[in-house]
């Protein structure tokens, strides 16, 4: 069971993350972080919650998402300024360590956060995201993902749609792109449709003053640091292709990669007791 409060992190300007948290040993704290941005955590509570109590589940929305505070100026709404955020959290929290997973765009934060606060860190998981930037050849040809991203095309810039619920929109035109087993779409859908969508990180990004939040050689000092990490993704996943994963597993020499057949971008929703048990034995690894 998870329990839902709001915790201050930063002051000026004043910002108040929304912050699931299940029971479970302060010393065994797993930090999960959403992706989208504009998403919020609830879309990861199945089957993490399945590890509450052995584990201290705190997953926040980030900044301008979900229940967190809004309406800040764009300027507000960086990487930096999100990792920072969860750097406080963990003092509000007091909790000095923590194992860390970050799904998609949440991947690249927990990338920064790794390397921003090495000794906060004690596991990296990077789930249906890359430590390497996706090349525009990345999938090359490859028709079923052309037809399951057909949908997409063109929601960004319909002036149709209100700008406020364009990522639900979005979410739901490439949920046949994120979820690969058929079978699994109509509880996918349901998941989104009770998910508490936002458009404040949208902004800037189409502004396109939005920094990017893929650290610079993360590879390299990902590396250096020597943190254990996992790369957990689908065979399947559109977003970020699986050879990047494989890849990595292969040049960082404390990662290795569990690579999930019949399962895109959400992994978890398409396999999810093998996602988990991924998850759980890595986090219990000696």
């Amino acid at each position: 069971m998870l329990t839902e409060s709001l915790i201050r992190v930063c002051a000026d300007p004043v910002v108040d993350l929304l912050v699931a948290q299940s029971a479970g040993p302060a010393d065994q704290a797993l930090l999960v972080l959403h992706g989208g941005p504009d998403w919020d955590h609830t879309y990861l509570v199945e089957p993490l919650s399945d590890l509450g109590g052995r584990y201290r589940l705190v997953m926040p929305d980030l900044r301008g998402c979900g229940g967190s505070t809004r309406g800040l100026a764009d300027d507000q709404y960086t990487p930096d300024a999100a990792v920072d955020d969860l750097i406080t959290l963990l003092d509000r929290l007091s909790l000095p360590k923590v194992d860390l997973l970050g799904f998609s765009y949440g991947g690249l934060l927990a990338q920064r956060l790794t390397l921003a606060a090495p000794d906060r860190v004690r596991r990296l998981i990077v789930a249906s995201s890359s430590i390497y930037p996706v090349p525009d050849d990345a999938f090359g040809d490859w028709p079923e993902r052309d037809e399951r991203l057909a949908a997409e095309a063109g929601v960004w810039e319909d002036p149709s749609i209100d700008p406020a619920d364009l990522a639900r929109v979005a979410a739901i035109a490439t949920a046949r792109a994120n979820v690969w087993r058929e079978a699994e779409l109509p509880a996918y859908l349901e998941r989104i449709s009770a998910m508490r969508f936002s458009a404040e990180w949208l902004k800037p990004w189409q502004k396109g003053t939005l920094p990017s939040a893929r650290p610079p050689n993360a590879a390299a000092r990902l590396a250096e640091l020597g943190v254990p990490i996992l790369l957990l993704h689908g065979a399947q996943d559109m977003t970020f292709p699986v050879d990047l994963a494989r890849r990595a597993a292969g040049e960082i020499p404390a990662a290795s990669a569990v690579v999930l057949e019949e399962a895109g971008h959400m992994t978890h929703v398409d396999q999810p007791d093998q996602w988990l048990l991924a998850v759980d034995r890595f986090l219990a690894a000696p």
